[in-house]
Order: C-alpha cells, then sequence, then structure tokens
C-alpha cells in the first residue's frame, strides 16, 4: 500500500487521509454514525492509516465517533491528526472563541486523548491563527507536549503563509493543514511554496470541494447542509462547475478510473503535497478513494486535469 513521510517527521502516512468533519453532526447534518463507524474500518482494511478530525465537529463529538470507528484497531498502525483553536462554553448558543494560550492547548490536549481513546496524539494542528496569542507561547505548549510524549509532532491549520513564516520563529511546524483543491488553488502562490521549502508534510482539506469534483453532479441538486450557502454550488456557477468536471470523465475513464481516482491522483502528485483529506460518509465513498493510490500520471495527463478546471 502507497505510504509517504510525513514532512520531516518519521510518520508514514498513506497518500488519502480519511477526514471526519461531517462527524461533528453540524455543518453536514446528522449522519448514521454506525455507516461512519463502518467506513473508518472499512479505510483501514483498504490500507488508509491517516484519519484527520478535531474538537471542533461538533464539540468534540467527531473525536468521540472516530474513536468508536477504530476500537480494536492496533493503535500502532494508525495516525491520529486532530486540531484545536475553537474554545467552546457550554452555554445556549454555542458560543466560542479562538483559543491557543499555553494552558488552554495543554487543557484540550488533554480533553481530545480522552475523547479518542488515546495515549498519544500523532499529529496536534493550530485550527487556525490565534491574533491575541503570541505565536512563542503556543508553541511552548506544543513543546511540552512533545516531551510529555502526549504528541508526537505539531502543525498548523488555515495560517497564510505570512502566519506559517512567524510560526517558524518560534517553534517547529511539521504539517500543514490548507484548504485547496484544483478549483481553489490559491495556496500555490505561496502556502505550498513555503511548505516545499521548508519540509513541511502538507494535508489538503476540501480536496474534492465538498463533492464537487466527484463528477456526481448534474447542476440541478440542492442542498440542505452547508453547501447551501456556497457560491459554487449555486446557479449558473454551479451548472458551470459541473460542465468542467464532466470533461474529465472520458480521461477517467481511458485509465480504467473513476473523476474522484484521477482527481485525487493528480493532487498525491503535487510536490508539495503529502496526502489530500477526502471526507467520507459511507464505507463505499472510503472504497472508491482508495482507487486513487498506487498508479501515477504523466506530466501531460496531469495538466489535462488541471486545465479542465481552469
Amino acid at each position: 500500500m502507497e505510504r509517504v513521510q510525513l514532512g520531516r517527521t518519521d510518520i508514514q502516512v498513506s497518500t488519502i487521509c480519511f477526514g471526519c468533519w461531517q462527524m461533528g453532526g453540524t455543518y453536514w447534518g446528522k449522519l448514521p454514525e454506525e455507516d461512519l463507524k463502518a467506513a473508518v474500518r472499512r479505510g483501514f482494511e483498504l490500507g488508509v492509516n491517516f484519519y484527520d478530525t478535531a474538537d471542533a465537529y461538533g464539540n468534540g463529538h467527531g473525536e468521540e465517533v472516530l474513536a468508536a470507528g477504530l476500537d480494536g484497531l492496533p493503535r500502532d498502525q494508525y495516525v491520529l491528526a486532530t486540531k484545536l483553536c475553537h474554545h467552546w462554553l457550554d452555554e445556549p448558543g454555542d458560543p466560542r472563541f479562538e483559543d491557543l494560550t499555553y494552558d488552554y492547548v495543554i487543557w484540550e490536549c488533554e480533553q481530545s486523548l480522552r475523547r479518542l481513546r488515546t495515549d498519544y496524539i500523532d499529529v496536534y494542528l493550530a485550527h487556525a491563527w490565534e491574533p491575541m496569542t503570541h505565536p512563542n507561547e503556543t508553541f511552548m505548549a506544543f513543546e511540552k507536549l512533545k516531551k510529555d510524549g502526549k504528541i508526537r509532532c505539531a502543525g498548523v491549520s488555515n495560517w497564510t503563509a505570512e502566519q506559517i513564516r512567524t510560526g517558524l520563529r518560534y517553534g517547529r511546524i511539521d504539517v500543514c493543514q490548507p484548504p485547496y483543491n484544483f478549483f481553489q488553488r490559491d495556496v500555490e502562490k505561496d502556502v505550498l511554496p513555503l511548505c516545499l521549502a521548508e519540509e513541511i508534510g502538507v494535508m489538503t482539506w476540501g480536496s474534492l470541494r465538498f463533492g464537487l469534483l466527484t463528477g456526481k453532479y448534474t447542476g440541478a441538486e440542492t442542498f440542505d447542509d452547508l453547501r447551501k450557502d456556497t457560491p459554487d454550488f449555486q446557479g449558473e456557477a454551479f451548472q458551470k462547475n459541473v460542465e468542467k468536471v464532466n470533461t474529465l470523465k472520458p480521461i477517467a475513464e481511458s485509465f480504467g478510473k473513476t473523476v474522484v481516482q484521477l482527481v485525487l491522483r493528480a493532487m498525491i502528485q503535487h510536490p508539495a503535497i503529502t496526502c489530500p483529506i477526502v471526507g467520507i460518509k459511507r464505507p463505499e465513498q472510503i472504497e472508491d478513494a482508495v482507487g486513487a493510490m498506487g498508479w501515477s500520471l504523466s506530466h501531460r495527463d496531469l495538466y489535462r486535469v488541471r486545465d479542465a478546471l481552469a
């Protein structure tokens, strides 16, 4: 099974990362938890060893669902990534504020360890840039957690290139999690080159643009989850996006692959990207995604995919 080194760490991960945002039960609606847990186990059976979640996904609920799905599997054979920043309060309206202070990082890591039913977290990420805390304080907390064996490495999610440069002055960043797909390529200008130069592992979120890059839509669908407020899924823009994706179908068929597999394969071959995160709701979705591993596209074919979605 295809494995790759995560940045400068000694962690080996599958080139597909199982994304768990949907387990929180909020932005993506309430999904059958038995399907989610079955998908987790199916991914493991097929060679996926990397799972990404966050404390903010359902105020910890997403971590608990993932832990239930992984229950009984050998801990040394899978890699866990989780994130923190959004400090929530158990009050009406679910109020939150950003918090990467030293004490909160230490405390919240313990909460994630408990919810994930594990003694250590492999990859611990600052979920966003937090303007009211000096980054030195955050990275001191990360170093403390590493020293105590609570985490193996630390990194950042949704940070700009300048924020990453600032963070590197105060601590080690081993992993970066930016939003990226072939419809949203802004980070190719600065974040991805910086990560490449600094040997920072990259796990991309939104890799299939909330399902838009799967090839399953006609352009007439409506949505009742977060896509209902996303311009790419509205009106004429949605129809044009679907038309672009449909031009990938004959290319995928020429390789005996699905559109999902073609798009993910092209992302895997980006020199700065370690692995795309793929949000999975059902076992058959991870079965499709793993078909992106273990083969390759020529340089010309990589640009055929990119150009079709430009």
